[in-house]
Order: C-alpha cells, then structure tokens, then sequence
C-alpha cells in the first residue's frame, strides 16, 4: 500500500506563463515548490498520489491543471473559484471535466460570523452536490457555527475541512473548540484533514502534544471521513515531511485497517474517484 497526501501547494517563478494576480510570489518561501521537489520530499514515504490545493493564484488553477497532465494520476486538484461569479456552478462544471474534485473556500480569522450568508456559496455547495465534487473550507474555529449551518442545509453536499480547522494555531487547543468541530460528524458528508501539524499546538515535532485531539477527531467522525495531510512545503520549510506523517502513521496506535483509511481510502475516495 503506498498513501495519500490530501493537502499540498504548489508555485513557480515562473510569472510569464503563470502570473500571480496581486501576489509577490518571490517572496515565498521556497522560491519554488514545484512536482518535482515535492517528490523529493514524498517518496521516500511511500506517498505516490497528492491533492494540490489552490493557495496563491486566486482563481486561476492552471498551474495545478498542467502539472496534473504532466503527471497523470499522480494528482487530484482541490481548485478554486469565484463564489460571485454569475457562473459559479457552470465554472465548478467546466473544472470537474478536468479533473477537478474539490473546490477551497476560504474564512478570514476574527471575521467568521455568517461567513457563508453569501448566495455565491449557497450555489457552490448545490452544484458540488450534484456533480459529486466536494467542498474544502479553510476555517478557525469561529467560522464552525456557518459551517454547521450550511452543512445542515446542504446534507447531500461533500465537505471536507481543513486542518482540524485550525484549532490550536492562534490560540492554545480547548475542549470547546474540539468539541465543536467533532459536532460536525452528525452530519454523515463531513470529513476531516489531520493537517498543517507543524502550525498547531507546541509547533513542534514529535507534535505527541496533538494526539487527545487527532484521537478525539477520529473517535468522532471514523477512520472512513478523517484524511492526512502534510501542508508541505510549509511543512518541509518548518521541519520535515517525516514530522507529519509518522505521527499518523505510527504513533497514533491505529490497527492496520485504520491506517489504510485515514493515510489512503478516505482521499481515494474524495479526490481521485
């Protein structure tokens, strides 16, 4: 068995072909994260197939499109889209006969309250729905209350968040918040990334301080709706690959079948039908 990524970036310099609209991208770090190192970075870990995730080019997903050609099966694409745009669902169409599964959409921190009122979402999590595509909100924990919300009022729709949403990034990890994302698992198409571990809680590896959550996570929802993700190359930029996804892999006591899931099927399943 070789696993899944479900959360990775990828970006070039190279703004001739794949301009960034308003971002400076020499000032990411790394200047590159392209397939390539990225491969670098996976396959000494058995990990063969990835989601990319939109991160800094807006709405154009052609980076991500083109490296999926250059790589055939390798990648599923977590893209994203303009939730105002007159054609939202005709778009998210377009996109899913190029492959692509998941759409990101994205709540600032402190301004959560009612962050999915918009009409554009509502249209999104319909056209997600039917065409079997799933929703990937990047969320703190003050934006979990909409997000139950919606997922009530769309209970057909695939959703699935990210980073635990985010719970122990900004302020320490609390039962409350714990608590209110494994409150989602009531609805049966919520799914979880045990994500972005190197940002959470002590921001350290082992990152051990994280396993009651991850635990707790996994209690609530079952190894069929929880996925692992690096968050590379933020990842690899803080520490390394392996920081991820051993704590996961070994550390978590996970029975074979558990394992399987959570490092593979549950991704197979979302993002590379």
């Amino acid at each position: 068995m070789t696993w899944i990524d479900s959360h990775v970036h990828i970006w070039t310099q190279d703004t001739e072909r794949y301009p960034a609209s308003g971002f400076d991208v020499s000032t990411l770090e790394p200047k590159e994260f392209t397939p390539e190192w990225l491969f670098r970075h996976c396959r000494p870990f058995e990990v063969s197939r990835v989601a990319l995730v939109q991160a800094i080019y807006g709405t154009d997903n052609s980076y991500m499109l083109d490296a999926a050609a250059r790589f055939p099966g390798v990648f599923g694409i977590v893209a994203a889209v303009d939730h105002h745009g007159e054609r939202v669902a005709d778009r998210m169409a377009e996109l899913g006969e190029r492959g692509v599964t998941g759409f990101r959409i994205v709540a600032q921190p402190g301004s959560s309250d009612g962050w999915l009122q918009d009409a554009g979402y509502d249209a999104m999590f319909r056209a997600a729905s039917r065409a079997g595509q799933a929703i990937c909100p990047l969320t703190h924990p003050d934006g979990l209350p909409d997000l139950d919300r919606m997922c009530g009022e769309h209970p057909d729709t695939t959703v699935v968040v990210d980073h635990m949403s985010r719970i122990g990034e900004l302020a320490p990890i609390a039962d409350e918040r714990v608590a209110r994302l494994c409150a989602l698992a009531r609805h049966p198409n919520v799914h979880v990334k045990v994500s972005r571990l190197h940002a959470l809680g002590r921001k350290e590896p082992p990152h051990d301080d994280l396993i009651p959550m991850i635990e707790r996570v996994i209690d609530a929802f079952g190894p069929g709706r929880v996925m692992w993700g690096s968050d590379s190359p933020y990842q690899v930029v803080s520490e390394g690959y392996s920081d991820s996804i051993t704590l996961v892999r070994d550390r978590l006591g996970l029975s074979d079948s558990e394992r399987q899931s959570i490092l593979h099927d549950t991704a197979a399943r979302l993002f590379f039908p």
